[in-house]
């Protein structure tokens, strides 16, 4: 019975799995901010090239 509650108290006191989730969730924004980013940039470039074509085609 003692080592049950030996390992329920280890079990409780062990935060390695709760930094591995945070890490992951930071990960995961860090990754939605650049797509988002990217796609932004992306965007504002095709409609400069798509303008700058305009202006060669008449």
């Amino acid at each position: 019975m003692r080592a049950a509650r030996e390992l329920f108290s280890h079990f409780l006191g062990n935060e390695e799995g709760a930094t591995a989730i945070e890490y992951a969730l930071i990960a995961g924004i860090i990754c939605l901010a650049i797509v988002g980013g990217a796609t932004a940039v992306g965007a504002s470039t095709g409609a400069s090239f798509n303008k700058a074509a305009a202006g060669f085609n008449g």
